[in-house]
């Protein structure tokens, strides 16, 4: 075609190319979106690009009944790949007095493009309906269009305005290329992870990119979030790599790294600290990570680091686990819900009442296979803290451990005993073994370490470890049930405050697995004030945002709004960027609103059956009003305190 321009060795379509004149209309007078449709196809059709108009007719109305192409602004753009069409083309027409067409802004159209594809697997409409929507969001351009006088003044416009976005287009890739070449030196590595494996995940490694570009540095990471690892690392990229970060509260793979220089911190100093470890990776002050899985050095576990590998061990638990309570806690709320609609309670005898949650065939088939789900909970906790310190040889021990403790009467307390307690006893029976044969070695995790773990964690869980903790678990879920006026409102106040000491950290896990072993328990109170101090940080800060304009930088006001999406669904996370920024502040006006809103809680005496999902499980929550009271206040109180708090933004 006449006017395509050479780039890279392959010919790039203009919209001119596919636009002839005799398909353009300046002066539409059409009433209807059936009759514009029409009047569209007939001016493709005057290009002879179209084998058989009526087919082609068909396939417009056919993606026009999947979702209205009006987007809006007075602009539709109907398209169609089809057999019928043998070259690709464009038809334009200008409506002055408009036209209803559906659109998703409920206006009326003035300015319509029809694009017409063969199909092939070119997908040559997609390309041009990109390239067409980029430069309609441009009002002037449009505005041009619409006002044109003749034909080749509307063809004239189009080529100036994609002459011009060409123009910039290959100004960004020279950006790029610079780009390229300034940090084309040394790569880094990172991998990065959470327990939850929704927030921390991803802001560490946006934060971590971002750091890297900025200072002049190659860097690839893979996350390890919910929804697997991505990203992942080659041998390749790691053989060149100068340095490898893991910021990480969950195990990660670490063997590959043997012989490079690691640095291993908590997930949340690639958030807050990210400088600082993109530096210290980049000038070699890294030790050298060694196949036993130690460092030469470990100055960058600090002081804590048992406190930290503790920490890890128990995420790693925490993390696997938490899919099983998620969705075997919600599947069981539902079944309660299901009764809950169905039931009138009250009029039940006594002795049937226990039975609530199975009266309805619909809700004994969700309390079932909820209930499987979540009798996993315990076992997996303690197979994957047991995995986490002893690879997987420690895996099957665990989950037996933790399966007599749910069986038991030890409970959460005793699975998680029982998670160290066989990834220790798999370790020492791997330094006692490793003086075997090496004729032997293959048997050592299939056979050795399984039939004497399992039965040294069975004998130590069935008479040293249910009988003390057993009662210690039996006391305060005791306790709890008894718990009423002013310790509860303090209890569910130092739950809800610590959702929001540390935003995702250790204090805030405790609290929220805390809350899920309640929920086991029976006790649906606190796990209510648990989520309700977790929602309020995000939202707080959103309203603070909104409210107190002079106390956030422009980049924060930005982000502030999405922090009500992410309170109401229960990620606490949403709020890290600004307490990292200015923690001093933002975090006690966090746990101030927090800690309302929990007291709140149980003061109303609120419930909640699910271990999650923010607002989506409003339905499983008792007294809701209320709970949304306790909410809005810790909300309001959080944010009035930033307000008070917050110096002015520089």
């Amino acid at each position: 075609m006449q006017g395509n321009d050479r780039k890279g060795g392959i010919f790039q379509m203009k919209i001119r190319d596919l636009l002839a004149a005799e398909s353009i209309e300046l002066q539409g007078k059409v009433t209807g979106k059936k009759e514009a449709l029409d009047a569209m196809v007939d001016l493709m059709a005057k290009s002879g690009k179209i084998n058989d108009v009526e087919v082609y007719r068909k396939g417009v109305y056919a993606r026009e009944e999947e979702s209205t192409t009006g987007i809006g602004e007075g602009i539709a753009i109907p398209h169609c790949k089809s057999d019928s069409v043998s070259r690709p083309g464009l038809a334009a027409m200008v409506v002055p007095e408009g036209v209803d067409f559906d659109s998703l802004d409920g206006e009326k159209v003035n300015l319509i493009f029809l694009i017409a594809a063969p199909n092939t697997k070119e997908n040559v409409h997609l390309d041009v309906l990109s390239k067409l929507s980029v430069l309609l969001m441009d009002e002037d351009f449009t505005a041009k269009l619409r006002s044109a006088k003749t034909v080749d003044e509307f063809l004239s416009v189009i080529d100036a305005a994609e002459a011009e976005k060409d123009a910039e287009e290959e100004k960004k890739e020279e950006v790029k290329a610079a780009e390229t070449t300034a940090t084309n030196g040394k790569l880094i590595l990172a991998v990065t992870g959470c327990p939850t494996g929704i927030a921390h995940t991803y802001m560490a490694a946006e934060a971590l990119e971002k750091k890297a570009k900025e200072l002049g540095y190659r860097i690839k990471v893979e996350t390890r979030g919910s929804g697997g690892a991505k990203n992942v690392l080659t041998k390749a990229e790691i053989a060149e790599a100068e340095c490898i970060i893991v910021a990480a509260d969950t195990q990660v793979p670490m063997d590959r790294f043997a012989g490079k220089p690691v640095i291993q911190c908590k997930v949340a100093d690639g958030i807050s600290k990210a400088e600082e470890l993109i530096t210290k990776a980049a000038n070699g002050h890294a030790s050298i990570y060694e196949a036993n899985g130690k460092a030469a050095a470990e100055e960058e576990e600090g002081k804590d680091s048992i406190g930290h590998q503790i920490y890890k061990h128990l995420m790693n638990g925490v993390s696997h686990m938490l899919p099983f309570v998620v969705g075997g806690g919600i599947l069981i709320a539902i079944a309660f819900l299901i009764d809950g609609f169905s039931v009138d309670l009250n009029s039940l005898p006594l002795d049937q009442r226990s039975n609530f949650g199975t009266i309805t065939p619909m809700a004994a088939m969700f309390k079932s296979i909820g209930g499987v789900a979540f009798g996993f909970m315990l076992p997996i906790l303690a197979g994957f803290i047991a995995m986490s310190i002893a690879d997987r040889p420690g895996l099957a021990v665990g989950f037996v451990g933790g399966a007599i403790a749910a069986n038991g009467t030890s409970g959460f307390l005793g699975a998680l005993v029982a998670g160290f307690l066989a990834g220790y006893i798999v370790l020492l029976l791997k330094k006692i073994c490793s003086k075997l044969p090496d004729s032997l070695e293959g048997t050592k995790p299939v056979l050795i370490y399984p039939l004497l773990g399992i039965f040294i964690v069975g004998v130590l869980m069935t008479y040293v470890v249910e009988p003390p903790i057993g009662a210690l678990n039996t006391l305060i879920n005791n306790g709890l049930n008894g718990l009423n006026g002013a310790s509860a409102i303090l209890l569910g106040a130092l739950l809800g405050g610590m959702m929001s000491v540390d935003m995702g950290g250790p204090v805030n896990k405790a609290a929220y697995v805390f809350g899920t072993a309640s929920i086991a328990a029976g006790n649906y109170n606190i796990m209510a004030a648990v989520m309700v101090g977790g929602m309020v940080p995000p939202i707080a800060i959103a309203l603070a945002t909104l409210i107190f304009k002079n106390k956030f930088t422009a980049d924060e006001r930005k982000a502030g709004p999405t922090n009500f999406i992410m309170g109401l669904s229960f990620i606490t996370e949403g709020a890290i960027p600004f307490a990292a920024s200015d923690p001093l502040h933002v975090l006690p006006a966090c746990v101030v609103g927090s800690a309302a809103a929990g007291a709140l809680s149980m003061a109303f005496n609120c419930t909640l059956m699910a271990p999650h999902g923010g607002i989506f499980v409003f339905l499983t929550v008792g007294n809701p009003l209320l709970y949304l009271v306790a909410l809005a206040i810790g909300s309001v109180v959080g944010c009035v305190l930033l307000g008070v708090l917050k110096k002015k933004a520089a």
